[in-house]
């Protein structure tokens, strides 16, 4: 579905310059948004307004906040895009204070920062979109593998919910997207790192992984720009009336009801 609705929002995707956050970045401007990437790096090239943020640092977020105040005037549609699983597998016994607080910093604070330091001009103006990409691991969590992570976005999930209950009078919508496995760069590398631990082909470690959540019914990983027709939709006008709801998009592998 190729939207064409979005002429003269504004859009800031965080992470935007790879993987998920790009196909969103791209597909954003592609429906006519004004759009905004951070990353902690700036890359080699993209077509978008680039701010350079780490946003697991407070004061990095606020100067983001700034540039796009003193830019844009602000923004209509908020992508917390920004997380990753950093933390080592094993279970509880492999999880410092140092990785819980680590993790938690990159797939929740970082969301709840941006989100209080942007929200006010939304309230104010009446009207605006945030998503939360989220992971089925939320609901799903695999404790040697991805433990912490999980918890973390568990935590998002239920942020978010509470968040679009909040604002839902007030003109600002708030939904989650969850994505299962994708094909992005740190889904390729985490294959090949738990590959080669384990004296195994990545072929053989992506059966072994999906063997622990019931497999993909669909038979592959998703794509990119898969998931960012999913974000596309829920911040047009097409989705006005939904709000608080996770959306996971995993080709069929979570295997509960809701």
């Amino acid at each position: 579905m190729e939207l064409k609705n979005l002429k003269g929002k504004r859009a800031l995707v965080t992470g935007g310059t790879k993987g998920i956050g790009k196909a969103i970045a791209d597909g954003l401007a592609q429906a006519g948004a004004t759009v905004i990437v951070s990353a902690r790096t700036k890359p080699e090239a993209t077509p978008h307004h680039f701010i350079a943020a780490d946003l697991t640092d407070a004061d990095q977020v606020a100067g983001l906040a700034q540039e796009i105040a003193n830019t844009f005037g602000g923004i209509d549609i908020l992508i917390n895009n920004v997380g990753g699983l950093t933390t080592p597998g094993g279970g509880h016994s492999a999880l410092t204070d140092a990785h819980w607080q680590q993790e938690l910093n990159l797939n929740l604070i970082s969301a709840i920062r941006l989100d209080r330091i942007l929200l006010p001009q939304m309230i104010e103006q009446k009207s605006g979109v945030i998503i939360h990409i989220s992971s089925v691991a939320g609901k799903q969590a695999l404790w040697n593998l991805n433990m912490a992570y999980a918890v973390s976005k568990a935590a998002l999930n239920s942020y978010s919910k509470a968040l679009a209950t909040e604002l839902a009078d007030k003109g600002v919508r708030v939904l989650t997207v969850a994505p299962g496995a994708t094909k992005t760069e740190p889904m390729i590398k985490f294959l090949n790192d738990y590959a080669i631990s384990a004296g195994i082909t990545p072929e053989e470690g992506m059966k072994q992984l999906m063997a622990q959540t019931g497999g993909i019914p669909m038979g592959r990983m998703a794509e990119p720009e898969e998931v960012a027709q999913l974000v596309h939709f829920l911040v047009s006008p097409s989705a006005a009336y939904l709000t608080g709801t996770i959306y996971a998009i995993d080709g069929g592998s979570l295997p509960v009801v809701a």
